[in-house]
Order: C-alpha cells, then structure tokens, then sequence
C-alpha cells in the first residue's frame, strides 16, 4: 500500500525519498533485465505479463510499456474506488521502473548475465528485484500492478490483500506455464517470488540479530538484578499465574542481542536451572539500547 507523500517539497527527507525510490527501480529493473526475462521466468506482477507478452511477440512489446499500460489504467481506477493513497511516489516509481526496464532492455539486449543457469537467475533476480522494491516501500511508495489489483479485489470480496496477492501472483505464474509450455518456468518462478518477499522484509527491516526471552521462574529477583547488572538491560517483570496448580507467577520479558543470549541462559542455569525460557526471534526492536524509534519515524517520513 502506498501512502499521500508529506514531505516538504524540495527538504532533505523529499530528496532522500526520491532517490530511495530512482535506486530501487534502476535495480528491480536490472534484476527483470539481467536475471529474470531472458529466462522467461514470469515472477507475478504486471512485469510478468509484460515478459509474457514480450516473448510471444519476440520483443515486439517491451515489459517496461506493458507493465506502464497496465499500471496507468489501474492507478486511476484505484484512485477512484479506494481514494488517493497512492500518491505521486508510486506513480514516478513505476514510470521510472518501465523506463529503467525498456532501456536497460534497449542496450543489453535479451540475453542473460550468467549462460545456461536458470536457478542461479532466480536466485539474484529474486535478490535484486526484492531489494529494489523494499527501497521503494521504504519512500512509503507502492509497486503498483498486482498490489493495486489485490486491493481492489479485496474491496469486493473481503478477502485479505496479502491472500489475493498471492493469488493473483499465481495466476500470471500460470499464465506463463500455459503460453511458454515447460514446467521449469513456475517452478522458477514462485522461487523468485519467494526470494523477493524475503528480502522485501530484509530490506525495510533490517538483518536482526535481537532475541525476545520470556523467563518463568521462583527466583526471578535474582535473575532479574543479574540483567540489570551484568547484563546491563532493563525489562518488565509480568503477573501471571500457572494453569495446572493456579499458583501466582512472575514473568521475565526482556529482550537481549544474540551473543547477550548466551551469557543470559547461563545465568539462569545458575540461578535457577528449573526455571523456564522461552526464546523469540524478534524481527525488528525500537527503544533505548536498539535502534532508535525516533531514527525509525524519521525514515518512515
């Protein structure tokens, strides 16, 4: 979903939106270039109806006109039924993704950058093309194609926008199945789809190497005064009580680096070998001691 910019015309964060979104389309469309079209691979989307349509009609139809052709009409009928929340950035991204796709296609030509390795294509085109469109996210801007379909479709029939992505994604894989005939494109191509969602979140999350850990234990003043002391990490100690003997409980929640886990676990094996953890892998965490939530608001403006 994309979002009404509210950048200040022409201010340091409008800048560094618009180069967010210039980067990220110059590398989606080397990664369709480069990787993903000579192969035939047809990874959703409306660019993968522009590869469709341009293999068919050998390069007749560029990808990049298509996915425009196609992005334009469901821009405006998307404005119309779900109101403006697309905005300006995702109208210059997909532009500039059509143009970076039909240049780039224009001087390289249709031939893959590495020969006879389909897989590894999917692979680094998943890479590339994932890592493109989470630097678009990032400028709060939207890939438009699919996403605005699932949108619409989700309006009518309730059914959650990531559901009918998915379905709507695996439509067009089967398209390609049906107009090229071979059975490795969508099997290719959903590992592309797959790699690209990965490092979507990759990419707007951050590698995160932080653990959530909930400690249930008798002793857990002491275990607590070792991660305030040693450990040098605050937490929140939960009221809870037990299901099988209905007794009062005390809960741990803290949340610790890798390496801080390892030093943690030690502890409470020293403390209370009993006790019960429970690790979690915590995909993002803002606030004192992580990454600054302030830092994080600011890039989401």
């Amino acid at each position: 979903m994309a979002f009404l910019s509210k950048e200040k015309l022409f201010s340091g964060k409008w800048f560094y939106s618009y180069m967010l979104i210039l980067v990220g389309s110059f590398i989606m469309a080397a990664g369709f270039v480069f990787f993903i079209s000579p192969y035939k691979l047809v990874p959703g989307g409306v660019y993968g109806i522009g590869i469709v349509l341009y293999h068919l009609t050998e390069g007749v139809i560029p990808v990049g006109l298509t996915g425009l052709a196609f992005n334009i009409p469901l821009t405006i009928i998307g404005i119309r039924v779900l109101g403006p929340r697309f905005g300006v950035k995702t109208v210059v991204g997909f532009i500039l993704t059509s143009i970076f796709i039909d240049g780039l296609a224009y001087f390289w030509g249709n031939q893959p950058l590495v020969e006879d390795e389909a897989l590894l294509s999917s692979i680094f085109g998943g890479i590339l093309i994932g890592f493109g469109l989470g630097l678009i996210f990032k400028a709060k801007a939207s890939s438009g194609g699919s996403s605005i379909m699932a949108m619409l479709a989700t309006k009518v029939t309730r059914v959650p926008v990531g559901q009918t992505l998915m379905v709507i994604d695996s439509v067009i894989v089967l398209v390609g199945l049906v107009a090229f005939r071979q059975w490795e494109i969508p099997l290719y191509s959903w590992i592309v789809i797959f790699i690209t969602s990965k490092v979507i979140d990759i990419t707007m999350e951050g590698m995160s190497y932080e653990k959530t850990v909930f400690i249930i234990s008798d002793r857990y003043q002491e275990i607590s005064e070792k991660i305030l002391y040693d450990l040098k990490r605050g937490g929140t100690v939960i009221e809870g009580k037990g299901m099988y003997n209905n007794a009062d409980k005390k809960i741990i929640f803290v949340n610790v680096t890798r390496r801080e886990l390892s030093m943690l676990t030690e502890y409470v094996n020293e403390i209370d070998p009993k006790a019960f953890l429970t690790v979690i892998e915590a995909s993002e965490i803002l606030g004192q001691g992580f990454k600054s939530l302030e830092g994080k608001v600011g890039d989401a403006h």
